[in-house]
């Protein structure tokens, strides 16, 4: 048989089976003497040996070597030729051997979804398989007629395929071009105009050619870009971020973080134990920690991020206060967040101030007071732990404003309330329960000793000196003692009983210390 037709001539063609009676339409894309490749509508209805019809030609009689959905590669055999199976190659050239494991080699690559093409020494294609095709809507009569790298370039360009601006094209035509001629082997990612990513890749090939493959990475890129973005974004937030692997070291700290534990760029790439951190210089330790536990510290920081979730509030050297979150992540590591919270602490630690002291003596007030006392005598009910109060009145106090007025009435009551401080003990506590009135908490503390107290205070009051329009005079003040007893039904009764004492120190001449006695118990009828 003679050389039928080129290998790139396209010929409709008709498979015919069952002695004539179905035939199946296709087109022959690669027609040589001894192979040729169909293309039809499907190739499940394809046998495996048929007769092929050609116009003006004789009928050719084929066998499936290779199939694919829409391919089949076949085989042209002689008339009365000796059957063998499948797969065996007896009576075959070693050209046509070949031929067919091309062209089960072209079907592969077409089943791929990589792109590929592959060049000859002079940059043409000799194969481009279905799924670059498919990407660059490349049609069929321009791939398999042996186009340059420069003619398919040029075809993206053409149809606005890449995302690169209109006067910037030609130079990225360009740019392609060089790299492929070197055969520079680092990837590249090609963006589309429709959003989706291509990685290209040059591999130099044995002959002289190149493979190139085109791999759609979308979602990998995709998936960097917003991790790059979410890095950009955690970069600049106020607050500080740190990411520590499983091992606790440092995978990501954001720029609030580096100031913080004053790290470089160059170090925090290293990737540093979080163990190295807690120990850079005290940074942050445990608020109001004692100076012997400072050296502690650290290792007692590692093992509670170790743990896993938790809040905890951290003090810097210069006083300012830290909130750390600690989260733990999927991957078993641990996310870190320093939130400085010192002007949070200082309003707080303001408005606690002020809903729990006087304004005028910075005592605590009748509130606060109260809520002092009861906690000691819930102490006082379950250990039987001693309690006192101390109940003050500046005397004459009325005559002291109508006299010299408010203004010098205000200095009155806060010389008093510094005196109160003065003779005080560390453990007891003084508030402004009205407007001439104080009392004093003194727990754990009895009677007797508790009459030290209130006189010490009495003589600090009674060595006050103020002035006014020119005149110099003093005040003095009178106090009663109580001490909690079991008869007693609570903090009023306890407040009560001192108030008594009070009362009883004014009777009696005022500027002295009265301590109030239970009442004896009452006389038995029988007696």
């Amino acid at each position: 048989m003679s050389r039928l037709v080129s290998e790139r001539t396209f010929l409709a063609g008709k498979i015919s089976f069952n002695f004539g009676q179905s035939s199946i339409d296709c087109v022959v894309r690669r027609l040589t003497e001894e192979a040729a490749t169909l293309e039809m509508e499907s190739g499940l209805g394809v046998p495996e040996r048929f007769q092929l019809r050609l116009a003006g030609r004789e009928i050719l009689t084929c066998r499936v070597i290779w199939r694919s959905d829409r391919q089949a590669g076949v085989a042209f055999e002689q008339p009365n030729a000796v059957e063998h199976p499948a797969g065996d190659g007896q009576g075959r050239s070693p050209d046509a051997l070949m031929r067919g494991q091309m062209l089960a080699l072209r079907a592969a690559l077409d089943h791929v979804p990589t792109g590929i093409v592959l060049l000859d020494a002079n940059l043409r294609a000799r194969l481009i398989n279905r799924s670059f095709r498919q990407m660059w809507h490349l049609p069929d009569e321009v791939a398999d007629s042996n186009p340059s790298i420069l003619t398919l370039l040029h075809h993206g360009r053409d149809i606005g395929a890449y995302e690169v601006p209109d006067p910037a094209l030609e130079a990225h035509v360009e740019e392609r071009v060089r790299v492929i001629e070197a055969g520079d082997p680092t990837p590249v990612d090609v963006r589309r105009t429709n959003g989706d990513v291509v990685r290209v890749q040059c591999t130099p090939l044995p002959d002289g050619g190149r493979m190139l493959t085109y791999t759609p990475v979308t979602d990998i890129v995709r998936a960097s870009d917003e991790l790059k973005l979410l890095r950009d974004a955690l970069e600049n937030v106020q607050d500080g971020v740190l990411l520590l692997d499983s091992n606790l070291n440092a995978s990501f700290m954001n720029l609030r973080m580096r100031r913080f534990w004053e790290v470089s760029e160059q170090e925090a790439a290293a990737r540093p134990a979080y163990a190295s951190l807690v120990r850079r210089a005290q940074r942050a330790s445990a608020p109001d920690l004692e100076t012997n536990e400072l050296a502690k510290f650290p290792g007692k920081r590692v093992a509670e991020v170790k743990a896993g979730d938790h809040v905890r509030d951290l003090q810097t050297p210069d006083g300012r206060r830290i909130r750390a979150h600690c989260t733990t992540m999927a991957n078993g590591g641990r996310m870190l967040t320093y939130v400085d919270i010192t002007d949070l602490t200082n309003k707080a630690a303001m408005l606690e101030r002020l809903a729990t002291t006087d304004p005028l003596t910075g005592l605590y007030n009748r509130r606060h007071f109260l809520g002092a006392l009861d906690a000691e005598w819930s102490r006082f009910q379950r250990y039987y732990r001693s309690v006192s109060v101390l109940m003050l009145d500046i005397d004459h106090f009325k005559s002291v404003n109508d006299r010299y007025g408010h203004a010098v009435g205000d200095e009155a009551i806060k010389a008093v309330a510094a005196a109160c401080n003065e003779g005080k003990r560390k453990s007891d506590l003084v508030g402004r329960i009205g407007g001439e009135e104080f009392a004093v908490l003194l727990p754990e503390t009895s009677l007797s000793r508790a009459k030290l107290v209130a006189e010490r205070i009495r003589k600090r009051a009674m060595a006050i000196r103020l002035n006014a329009h020119q005149v110099q005079f003093g005040v003095t003040v009178s106090i009663g003692i109580a001490e909690a007893t079991v008869s007693m039904s609570g903090i009023d009764a306890l407040m009560v009983a001192a108030d008594h004492a009070l009362y009883q120190a004014k009777a009696e001449g005022r500027n002295r210390c009265i301590a109030w006695m239970p009442p004896p118990p009452a006389t038995k009828a029988a007696e």
